[in-house]
């Protein structure tokens, strides 16, 4: 299998042209190739594939098998790629993913994509939708208990389940035993992807992220524009704000106009190989 490694703020992949090959049982597939010792090392896998209502297909695998909906690093990876290796001149294309089709706008430096503005959509605020075992009409700043810890969430969708906390210190916050179970919990019948967010001040939050199906990564483009949503809802935030995430600085905005949010920032290439499987 050819492939190429990328991150988008160190929340990495390993990348597949299913244009020319073709990738048979994905979810065992990445099980193998995330293995950070007997594999390629990454959070998941994506495979870039045609489609018939966009420019191109993406889908997204976490790194114990579980298809995502959506990813914001790697959405702006795979808009690298394709502009990158030629196989669209375009700087502004689409991708079909499983939350729907995502515009790409790319900043093209000395030939090859530096930065990639997604148009992310509308957030999902109704708990139904989320999903989030609730009847209110939204989920924001309420009580979930955790091994018998009360947290304040606030819950939105960006095609795929975010559940926000606000802490006073995120880099002290014992993500590894709190993410996990949040994750899991049972107001969440699809799991749930956690975030934990210290307020710097009206235009920077400070988050740390534990991913539905992979754990801790260094960032998480789809949480990051969940945080910023649930900031403006809970009244900490612009709607335009610096998320600043263990691997980086996303630059994220709620537009007032068209309700979408739109994320900004970097892709970068690691390397090609080709692998056994």
């Amino acid at each position: 299998m050819k492939f190429t490694k990328m991150h988008g703020l160190g929340n990495d992949y390993v990348y597949v042209n299913c244009m020319s090959q073709e990738i048979e049982n994905p979810s065992q597939v990445v099980k193998f190739v995330s293995d950070r010792h007997f594999g390629v090392g990454s959070d998941g896998l994506v495979l870039i594939l045609p489609s018939k209502i966009a420019d191109f297909r993406m889908r997204m695998f976490n790194s114990d098998g579980s298809e995502a909906e959506m990813c914001g690093n790697a959405i702006r990876c795979v808009g690298k790629y394709v502009y990158d290796n030629g196989m669209t001149d375009k700087t502004t294309i689409k991708i079909e993913t499983l939350a729907g089709i995502k515009t790409l706008e790319m900043t093209v430096e000395k030939g090859k994509v530096a930065l990639v503005k997604v148009d992310m959509g509308e957030p999902i605020l109704d708990p139904r939708s989320i999903p989030v075992k609730s009847e209110k009409e939204r989920f924001i700043s309420e009580p979930v208990a955790v091994d018998g810890e009360v947290y304040k969430v606030t819950c939105v969708s960006m095609g795929n389940p975010h559940a926000v906390t606000y802490v006073d210190d995120v880099s002290s916050f014992p993500l590894e035993v709190v993410g996990p179970r949040m994750e899991t919990h049972e107001l969440y019948p699809r799991k749930i992807n956690a975030e934990f967010v210290q307020v710097i001040d009206r235009n920077t939050l400070k988050m740390r992220v534990w991913e539905r199906g992979a754990g801790e990564t260094l960032a998480c483009g789809t949480g990051a524009c969940a945080v910023l949503v649930a900031s403006v809802l809970n009244g900490v935030s612009e709607r335009k704000a610096t998320v600043k995430l263990p691997g980086g600085d996303l630059i994220i905005e709620w537009d007032e106009k068209d309700g979408h949010v739109y994320m900004t920032g970097p892709a970068v290439k690691v390397f090609d190989g080709e692998i056994e499987i």
